[in-house]
This record gives structure tokens, sequence and C-alpha cells, in this order.
């Protein structure tokens, strides 16, 4: 890809991952309106715990509509490798989002526990206005998950993986209301500890898919490249090899190959190329530095 085209594609990029959390964003308001209502209606707190989800699902589109401007910025002198970690630390602020969520829910499902509070007996209206919020968040997760894939965007695939926490939350809080109804409103803090527990397992998968990703864990096995880079018939050996990835997939590799003492310097630069040329086709959209050493 020529180096003028890159610019025009983050900005591209930026501009696909904002409007798609502009159309989520208006989707997560609607349903924190709804289940706001229906929690101050029924009293109950996995209701409410719901609504603060879908709340900070909202509020995660909006911090995720400014970082993904940062990250679609070119390199400079300041970030030579770019600037797509921001779009990894936004992903790491849902994890701070969801801490709180799970701290808030746990909070006072123990007092609830404690003095043996029950939430009101919900009316049918209640429990079909909180069902139709559920299937908002399967079409929220779906459209989010498929975008996230097709620009490559890990705040996508980060905010999505938020969202299907919120559609379980949503079955816990549905279950809640349907056994209040019945009378047995007294589970609705035992079902909100569950969901503390949900919403702590996602902040966890999103930790774990992002923090290598900062830390540079290796992208690539180095005995894949060596083995791409060893079949060269002029490259004698292969002897160091590091790679790491950013969070839209672009490989950033540095390779040091042996050749014979008296290659040219024409021809040490051909043999470079034909190394960074073979990474890009075997491994995909790649950067790679070759350190050229004699044998």
């Amino acid at each position: 890809m020529p180096a003028s085209s890159a610019p025009h594609r983050r900005v591209d990029k930026s501009a696909a991952v904002r409007n798609t959390l502009l159309v989520i964003l208006v989707l997560n308001v609607a349903v924190v309106a709804i289940k706001v209502f229906v929690g101050v209606r029924t009293g109950a707190l996995s209701v409410l715990g719901a609504s603060l989800e879908s709340a900070l699902d909202a509020l995660n589109n909006l911090v995720g509509m400014a970082v993904v401007s940062v990250a679609a910025r070119a390199p400079d002198d300041d970030h030579p490798y770019g600037h797509d970690k921001f779009e990894t630390l936004g992903a790491l602020a849902i994890v701070g989002f969801l801490s709180i969520s799970c701290f808030e829910l746990l909070r006072e499902a123990a007092v609830q526990l404690l003095h043996r509070r029950a939430p009101a007996r919900p009316g049918a209206f209640d429990i079909v206005l909180l069902g139709s919020t559920a299937l908002v968040n399967v079409v929220v997760v779906w459209y989010e998950r498929k975008r996230g894939r097709e620009l490559s965007s890990a705040f996508l695939l980060a905010d999505a993986a938020h969202t299907s926490s919120d559609l379980f939350v949503t079955l816990l809080a549905l279950a809640s209301l349907g056994l209040a109804r019945f009378g047995y409103g007294v589970f609705d803090p035992l079902l909100a500890v569950v969901v503390a527990l949900l919403i702590a397992w996602n902040g966890y998968a999103i930790l774990r898919e992002n923090v290598p990703i900062l830390v540079d864990r290796r992208a690539v096995d180095a005995a894949e490249i060596r083995r791409l880079v060893g079949a060269i018939p002029e490259i004698h050996d292969v002897r160091d090899v590091r790679s790491r990835a950013t969070p839209s997939g672009v490989l950033f590799a540095e390779v040091t190959i042996g050749v014979a003492a008296n290659t040219s310097v024409a021809d040490a630069h051909a043999l470079a190329d034909q190394v960074e040329a073979r990474i890009g086709e075997r491994l995909g959209t790649s950067q790679v530095t070759v350190h050229v050493e004699p044998a």
C-alpha cells in the first residue's frame, strides 16, 4: 500500500467506527430509558443494575467516538508507530467502567440481603418492556461485532463484549421480575450478584485481549518467521526475530539475516526486499525492518 494512502485509510476507518458507535449510542440510550423506567417502577435491584450496565454502554460509545479519532492520526515525530494503541486504551477504559458496575451491584446486593428487602410485584407491562431491551441488545451485539471485524477495531470488539454481558444481565433481570411477579422477590439481590460476576468476567476477557498489545507481546511465533525467511536460498541464516502487532492488525517485525560476505550492497538490499515481500504475503499487512549481516 502506498504511504500516501495510509492516512486516508485511517481516516476512513475512524469515520466508519464513529458512525457505527453513533448508531449504537442511539439504541443504547433508548435501552437505558426503558430500564430506568422499569427499575424505578418495580424497585428491582437487578433491573437497576441492568440500567447502569446499559448507561455504561452509552458512555463507552461516547468515549469510543473520541478515542478512535485520536487513533486515526497519522504517525508523527512523537508517535512514529502511529496512534493505534489509543484505541486499546479506550478498550481498557471499558474495563474501568465494568469494575464500577461490578462494585456497585455487589454493594447494593449486600445491603438488600442484610435488610431482606424485596422489589414490588411487577406487572406484565414491565416484563414486556424489559424484554424488548433484550431484543435490542441482540441486534447491537450482532451489528457491533460484525463492524468490529470488518474494520479490525479493537474498541468495537471490546464494546461488543461489554454489550453481550448487558444481554445476559437483561435476561437475569427478566428472571428476577418473573420471580417477583410470583412472590419470590427475595431472589433479586442473589441474581444481582450473578450479574456482577458476569460483568467481572467480561472485564477479564477484555484485559486478556488487549493487555498483550500494550506490552508488545510477540505477534507471530519466531519459528514461523524463521521458516519463511530461511526458505530464501541466498539467506544463510536468520539470527534474530522480533514481532509485535497493532490493534488494527498491522504486523511490525525486525529480522536479522546472514548472507555471504561478498554480497554486494545492491544484492543485500534486494534480499531485504524479498524478506519484506514474503512476510507481507504470508502474514498480512506488515512493516518489516531487515538487518543484513555477513554470514
